[in-house]
């Protein structure tokens, strides 16, 4: 009897957790859907799930009346650089104010958190005085090094430091015994054991700098320089509509490597925000 219970209501959780799926896959289905459709039938009524005569125009389009392909490759690049460079900044801050002992060290981790209360609109015009400055307007710089050590680092400085918090400390004591110094315990003994933080902090920091809009459309002006969020709003008719099909044909492409992070990596970002325990 109990174990009918139980299926029952395990069905009945999976049926209202389909249920509240619907509004978070329902707009997905319709983008990549809409994107195969022509004009006149994305906004048809009723709407169709599926495209009655499917068309694949929009799509050669896309790479046709901008440069797609180097757009694309602007955003991986600039995305992987600023996820490496974050993860380096972050576990060793994380590390020298968690096992570090200095006086001030709570005064100045306080003054680091202070950073994420801080809006990007703020900065942006005295960040683009620096970089004008520096000549480096127009270039990729301002959208490596910023997240690099901006409000994203601060956060993945204060998840690395929560992990390293939780660690027992007697394996840095163990370390200390073999004659292992603090880079080389930090590197052979913490640096390993701190792998779930680290996805985690890859996970989003990638996304974050794949999504990145502000910052590309104040630095950025040469077209074959353009990250993926800035291109998807030059695909605009003579009058300065929106193209639609193309549109939705560019957003599917620009979504897959979200949605490809999301499915391979989800285990491992919900096990390192629950390794980083919300500790000293």
């Amino acid at each position: 009897m109990s174990s009918k219970v139980s299926r029952r209501a395990k069905l009945g959780l999976y049926g209202a957790l389909l249920v509240l799926a619907v509004p978070f896959v329902f707009p997905t289905w319709w983008m990549v859907t809409s994107s195969f459709k022509p004009i006149s039938d994305i906004f048809s009524w009723p709407p169709s799930l599926l495209p009655t005569n499917p068309q694949v125009d929009a799509y050669r389009q896309v790479f046709e009346l901008q440069p797609f392909a180097q757009q694309y490759f602007n955003s991986a690049y600039i995305a992987a650089v600023v996820t490496f460079g974050t993860l380096a900044v972050s576990a060793l801050a994380g590390y020298a104010f968690a096992r570090i002992r200095f006086r001030g060290q709570n005064a100045l981790f306080l003054v680091v958190l202070l950073g994420l209360l801080i809006p990007s609109e703020v900065t942006i015009v005295p960040l683009f005085q620096m970089f004008n400055t520096l000549g480096w307007v127009d270039t990729h710089w301002p959208l490596i090094l910023v997240p690099i050590f901006g409000a994203p680092s601060v956060l993945a400085t204060f998840i690395m430091r929560q992990f390293f918090i939780a660690l027992p400390g007697e394996l840095e004591e163990a370390a200390r015994v073999d004659g292992l110094g603090r880079l080389a315990t930090f590197w052979r003994i913490a640096l390993p054991l701190a792998r779930p933080a680290l996805g985690a902090v890859a996970i989003f920091t990638f996304l974050h700098s794949w999504n990145l809009y502000l910052e590309p459309i104040v630095f950025l002006s040469t077209p074959e320089k353009f990250t993926l969020p800035q291109a998807l709003t030059q695909f605009v008719d003579a009058y300065g509509g929106p193209m639609w099909n193309i549109q939705l044909a560019a957003a599917s492409l620009t979504a897959l490597p979200v949605l490809a992070v999301f499915v391979i990596a989800q285990k491992q970002f919900v096990e390192g925000l629950a390794h980083t325990g919300l500790k000293g």
